[in-house]
């Protein structure tokens, strides 16, 4: 059995998303993740990609996780998320909770405070 290091896992995640490295993010994730988010989700690599590649250019989002907990292969995050809508920056808390594969993201839903969806 694998060892999985899920507070490392997450710590890669992040540091990766608020680099805009959207290669390292990638490699994060197995080939078959799910990423919930409101009522989208994206399956697979290349959805995922889409996801955040498209993120990252039009929203220029950030994280600062506030709290971890992690136990076996889950883990779950509070965080505040900042990012760019139609030139404004907002603010929001998020949670987020995954479900780890080896050393990767396999599965995750992300709650945003109010909504999920940005408008």
């Amino acid at each position: 059995m694998i060892e999985v290091n899920p507070g490392a896992v997450m710590r890669r995640h992040v540091d990766a998303f608020n680099a805009r490295d959207l290669d390292a993010l990638m490699t994060g994730f197995t080939e078959d993740a799910v990423w919930i988010t409101g009522s989208s989700i994206a399956r697979g690599i290349g959805e995922l990609t889409e996801l955040f590649a498209g993120a990252m250019t039009g929203l220029l989002p950030t994280l600062v996780v506030h709290d971890l907990l992690a136990d076996g292969d889950r883990a779950a995050c509070q965080m505040i998320e900042t990012l760019t809508v139609a030139g404004e920056e907002r603010t929001f808390f998020i949670a987020g909770f995954y479900r780890l594969r080896g050393e990767r993201i396999a599965w995750a839903k992300i709650y945003r405070e109010g909504s999920a969806e940005i408008s």
